[in-house]
């Protein structure tokens, strides 16, 4: 019979080793360089404005993490503001919503963002919201923590 505490600390290094997997697996997966992005394209509107671009992930300050990097623009069509916001969740620890760009009457903005504490337990979403001071009328939230899964053929 297998001791609790033996059985527990090898679910311990169990659980570390797939985790460590699971990030050189996400950074091996993102194949690029700064020079060569191909990155993932992603879009989000509401009312008069739209918002795309693409995202990838960097090499990080360490092992277990990757910076994240969302680039695009944001396009207004209407009179009144619009802004692009992203919100994150850290190990299962929701953060508030931070706003990323803002357009105000007819025009274009650019979407730039480095999210540098990625990791394989980090969820987010950007979205588009009417005005430029709170998230009250937003459109659909688009994860940009969900990738697609390539061939391998």
């Amino acid at each position: 019979m297998r001791s609790p505490i033996l059985a527990a600390g090898s679910a311990v290094l169990v659980s570390a080793a797939s985790l460590l997997a699971l990030a050189q697996g996400t950074a091996a997966a993102s194949g690029t360089t700064q020079k060569e992005v191909k990155g993932v394209g992603w879009s989000a509107s509401h009312s008069s404005a739209t918002a795309s671009g693409t995202r990838w992930t960097e090499k990080g300050s360490s092992f277990l993490f990757s910076d994240l990097v969302i680039k695009g623009e944001l396009k207004n069509t209407g009179s009144g503001c619009t802004s692009v916001w992203t919100q994150w969740t850290h190990d299962f620890a929701g953060m508030p919503a931070v706003k990323i760009a803002t357009q105000c009457g007819p025009g274009t903005s650019p979407v730039n963002y480095r999210l540098a504490s990625y990791s394989p337990t980090t969820t987010g979403s950007l979205f588009v919201c009417e005005g430029d001071k709170d998230t009250h009328d937003c459109g659909r939230l688009e994860s940009m923590t969900s990738w697609p899964i390539r061939s391998t053929r």
